[in-house]
């Protein structure tokens, strides 16, 4: 299934034995001059993990900052709004703007509209939950939960070539290079 207005297809990936194996071909695709990649292993291999990251400033932190502005902002506005003018009592002579008293449940709704934040945050910009990937059309992937390491460079790369970045990949020595389609 291609995307309207993409290429179908969405990328290269090549298998690999060892971590080490899948560290060097990372590095040799850096030094390639390509940067929209991504690696797969079973389990953590931070080397290759700090090779492939982009170090982008993370979003999540602001919108934890905005959504406890706006719990804060919430919790003291109906207070106000309930001590002035929608339920006003005087009770023994007390002013209506007892500031100090909405300081409690200010504080517990800033801390829930930035709980609710940093996780919608957190889902949305990590495009979760994701059910299709286009990598699950490429039957060996599967491995990559067991034995494999897997390296994919994307198609949107700019240096990306589909017959040259064929051939690069192969120069890495894996196992075998797959096209990955939508």
């Amino acid at each position: 299934m291609a995307r309207k207005g993409k290429t179908p297809t969405y990328g290269l990936l090549a298998r690999f034995v060892t971590p080490q194996e899948l560290l060097d071909a990372v590095l040799g695709a850096k030094a390639a001059g390509y940067s929209s990649m991504d690696a797969f292993t079973p389990y953590p291999v931070e080397a290759v993990s700090e090779e492939i990251e982009n170090h982008q400033k993370s979003k999540v932190p602001l919108l934890v900052l905005i959504g406890g502005v706006t719990g804060a902002l919430t919790g003291f506005g109906f207070q106000q709004w309930i001590s002035h003018v929608g339920y006003p009592l005087n009770i023994g002579g007390r002013p209506f703007n007892s500031w100090p008293a909405f300081v409690p449940a200010t504080f517990e709704l800033t801390i829930l509209f930035a709980a609710f934040a940093a996780v919608v945050g957190m889902f949305a910009l990590n495009r979760l939950p994701e059910p299709y990937h286009p990598l699950f059309n490429v039957e060996s992937f599967e491995r990559a939960t067991q034995d494999r390491c897997f390296l994919l460079i994307e198609a949107e790369d700019p240096e990306f070539d589909q017959q040259q970045t064929r051939e690069f990949l192969e120069t890495l020595g894996p196992e075998e290079v797959n096209d990955v389609d939508w």
